[in-house]
């Protein structure tokens, strides 16, 4: 009785309803495994046919060994296995007679294998205007070959990434990400797995060089939208990257990515360390009194992180999905510095040399979170609506001691405390709306409300009699509290090969500050409104051209406004100005694209207008440079900008940009006026090869001229990085090295000349080398290059 039951419910579960045969009698057995790695494969599918009439009978899916089990009662049969990034592999001679069929390990031929072989046909990618932004639309010349992401963007116009995986746009690199529209941890800086998205997972790259009303008023210098294509959701893929570096820069980071249909699970775990050394030099020249001030030392930065991040997409049904994620960071820092100072006066003679020194210890703890809720309507694919919250806080908790010593002449010997407790929360709620009326009107409209609230504790003691006394003039705590409240409309109208788009944006920002122990408070209420304007015109396939209009703020930071300095060098010091009020810019710009084989050119023009402009503007007494921010005046700036991309072979690519700009500033200050004129320029070319035995070479050189402010002329600087790149385990597997600052001559150096002193400031980091290896699995490819970056 029990074998009969037994039977009876095997039956029901191999072999389809309303077809009944006689038992089980074949059972296939195996492991499948990835070729260079030995890796099992999981969730691969595992499908039975009939060898007469080529249909499936039955399945499974390998378990997280890679292992499969599974029974069929026919006997003429075949074996078919497939995963995503691989080649199938097919059986088709199984043997007969035998109960159990064990197939051992079977390796299935990543598909990057014959990427080689590759020809494409059709489906080139393109490029196309669309208002306020340009689409490139991934053709099977990307999306056939497995490429990553960051293949990806290196192929779209304006855009570069570069071997170390930093992402610019049109030549700059303050320019943030999306991933449909939102951001997301793939996109983070703090750990770049963009690699772990592959071409074919890519509908197009929207990129926006003059964002519209729907956007922050206080952007970036762009926008870059990774659309995904919608039906890219099964898969396991990741990227483990191992990095050192010299001067210390050691990482370990994993990043894993799960689609199913319901879910899209995502993590990232890093840790590391690194140092940031800067050597400086300064020179302050009293002309009344003749004394002239030589300072010279080295900073470091040292740092131990350790990041932490989980989210998870729900798909509730095809058109309902929500977001959640976490991201938990730490840091502990060390800042070890010293400097020398020499004091002399107007003949030369020494009055006194004195060293001083500093330890800083800090800890930096960080989290922040995402709830995004996103709605498609059934009538449009266009058609949504999208609710999000984010929110972040940071805190640091930092102790400092100097010691000065005198070397001799003149005493200089003392000692000083500082102690800073700092909390930062920011908390952003969002809601838009998109609605297409038909195939030419589109409405969007949304709101948005941000609360960031700050307390900087800042405390100065110094040590007068053997005990540690706090000194009132410079300990405090400063509370800044900003809210902006905001709401948009655009409408687009678009047909044939024209288009037009019209926004508006009214931002209410509500700003206080307080400094608690003396009481002074600045508190500031203000609406504003921000119009935008866009249109595009497609004269031919090879060539468009778009017009747009924004008005942007900059509104103060926290340590533009905070009074409160870091007294590491107290003859060159930084404070804030409570008093700053924000500068406002009315931004043109008319760009064009011009397509030709393989090449593509972007050229533009732009005006800027800028009022209330916030410049950095140094006092000086008793040889003590203080720069303090404030607002003088106008700036009327007209600029050509140019960049392209030339591939002559499918190994060797040229991507360039310039730019040129004229300024005119019209300010006055206390009577006095900065009135000028000037310009400068800057040109960067990127070269990159790729040799034999899978290797990549890139090497891109950067000038920037020197240029004139209110007070201050800042030198040019010229200077090359370089990065190698060796493809290992049939793509899967990478191993870099960059070199950045090649020949060590990236220095910064400025200098100011008033009437009654002149200052001049010297500062250089050297060249850094980083070796870093990485690999990817799953759908994912080995990322370019993820360690935790700090941008020069």
């Amino acid at each position: 009785m029990k074998s009969l039951v037994l039977t009876f419910f095997t039956l029901i579960l191999v072999i389809p309803a309303g077809l009944f045969g006689q038992a089980t009698d074949i059972t296939l057995t195996g492991q499948v495994v990835d070729p260079a790695s030995g890796t099992p494969v999981e969730f691969a599918t595992v499908m039975v046919g009939d060898r007469n009439n080529r249909q499936a009978i039955t399945g499974t899916t390998t378990d997280a060994d890679g292992r499969f089990t599974v029974a069929t009662d026919r006997q003429n049969i075949f074996l078919e296995i497939s995963f995503i990034g691989y080649d199938k592999l097919t059986i088709e001679e199984i043997p007969a007679g035998q109960k159990v069929v064990d197939l051992g390990t079977l390796s299935l031929a990543s598909q990057s294998a014959m990427l080689d072989e590759v020809t494409v046909r059709a489906e080139k990618s393109s490029t196309e205007f669309k208002l306020d932004r340009r689409v490139f639309n991934v053709g099977k010349d990307l999306s056939s070959t497995g490429a990553s992401a960051l293949e990806v963007l290196n192929n779209v116009p304006s855009v570069n990434v570069s071997i170390e995986g930093d992402i610019s746009l049109r030549g700059s690199t303050g320019v943030q990400v999306l991933i449909n529209g939102k951001p997301s941890v793939i996109a983070s800086e703090q750990g770049n797995a963009l690699g772990t998205l592959t071409a074919d997972m890519i509908e197009s790259v929207e990129v926006i060089t003059n964002p519209s009303a729907k956007y922050d008023a206080e952007g970036t210098s762009g926008i870059i939208n990774i659309v995904l294509k919608k039906e890219e959701r099964k898969g396991m893929n990741g990227s483990m990257t191992l990095n050192v570096g010299a001067p210390h820069n050691h990482s370990l980071g994993l990043s894993l990515n799960r689609r199913t249909e319901k879910f899209n699970l995502f993590s990232q775990l890093g840790a590391g360390y690194r140092e940031l050394p800067n050597d400086t030099r300064s020179i302050n020249r009293d002309l009344t009194t003749g004394n002239v001030l030589f300072s010279e030392g080295e900073e470091f930065r040292n740092e131990q992180f350790y990041n932490f991040v989980l989210g998870t997409d729900y798909y509730i049904d095809e058109r309902n999905v929500i977001t959640l994620s976490g991201n938990f960071a730490y840091e502990v820092e060390d800042q070890p510095s010293s400097t020398e100072f020499r004091l002399e006066d107007v003949n030369g003679d020494e009055i006194s040399r004195w060293a001083r020194s500093e330890t800083t210890e800090a800890t930096n703890p960080k989290w922040q979170y995402e709830l995004n809720y996103k709605r498609d309507f059934k009538d449009d694919k266009d058609h949504d609506l999208v609710f999000s919250i984010l929110g972040r806080y940071f805190g640091k908790d930092q102790t400092s001691a100097f010691l000065n010593t005198t070397i001799e002449g003149q005493d200089r010997d003392g000692e000083q405390q500082t102690r800073t407790d700092f909390l930062e929360a920011e908390n952003t709620f969002k809601l838009d709306y998109t609605r297409p009326f038909d195939d030419k009107w589109t409405l969007e409209t949304g709101a948005q409300y941000v609360i960031k609230d700050v307390s900087n504790d800042f405390a100065v003691r110094n040590l007068e009699n053997g005990v540690f006394v706090d000194n009132p003039d410079l300990t405090n705590v400063f509370n800044w509290n900003q809210n902006v409240l905001a709401l948009y409309g655009t409408g687009a109208y678009e047909f044939g090969k024209w288009g037009l788009k019209l926004g508006m944006r009214v931002e209410n920002t509500d700003l206080r500050t307080l400094l608690e122990t003396t009481g002074e408070s600045n508190n500031q209420n203000f609406t504003d409104l921000f119009p935008s304007a866009h249109s595009s015109y497609k004269i031919n396939e090879g060539f468009s051209v778009q017009a747009g209009y924004s008005r942007r703020i900059f509104r103060p930071r926290l340590w533009d406004l905070n009074p409160f300095f870091n007294i590491r060098n107290d003859f060159n010091i930084r404070v804030g100005n409570p008093d700053l009020q924000p500068e406002y810019t009315d931004s043109y710009e008319l760009t064009s694209i011009f397509i030709f084989g393989e090449a593509s050119l972007n050229a533009g023009v732009y005006h800027r207008y800028t009022t209330d402009v916030v410049e950095r503007v140094s006092s000086f007494a008793n040889n003590v440079n203080t720069v303090m921010p404030m607002n003088i005046g106008t700036n009327a700036s007209t600029g050509l900008e140019v960049n392209g991309k030339y591939s002559p072979g499918k190994k060797v690519s040229f991507m360039g940009d310039f730019n040129f700009n004229f300024f005119q500033r019209v300010g006055e200050l206390e009577g006095q006026s900065f009135d000028f004129s000037a310009d400068q320029w800057s040109g960067r070319i990127t070269a990159k090869m790729k040799l034999p035995a899978d290797l990549e070479v890139e090497v891109t050189g950067q000038y920037q001229s020197a240029f004139q402010t209110v007070q201050s002329t800042v030198s040019d600087q010229l200077f090359a990085d370089m990065g190698v790149r060796k493809k290992l385990l049939k793509g899967r597997g990478a191993l870099n090295l960059s070199v950045r600052d090649v020949f060590v001559s990236r220095i910064q150096e400025s200098q100011i000349i008033q009437e009654d002193f002149t200052i001049y400031n010297r500062r250089f980091r050297g060249r850094f080398i980083t070796l870093g290896f990485s690999f990817g699995f799953g759908k994912g490819e080995a990322m370019e290059f993820s360690a935790q970056k700090r941008h020069f």
